[in-house]
């Protein structure tokens, strides 16, 4: 799969080097201001029952 990326990405290898930085930047934004806000409700990792 990264080869395929990498092939489809323009230009030598400094600038395929750059446009994948901005690749994975962009993956990791939308993963942390998208995503996980998205779906830390729906985890149950807040609901503790503690029974004595």
């Amino acid at each position: 799969m990264y080869g395929w990326i990498w092939r489809r990405l323009p230009g030598g290898t400094a600038s395929k080097a750059a446009i994948a930085l901005v690749l994975v930047l962009a993956v990791v934004a939308l993963l942390l201001f998208v995503v996980f806000p998205w779906v830390e409700p729906r985890l149950p990792f807040n609901d503790v029952t503690v029974d004595q």
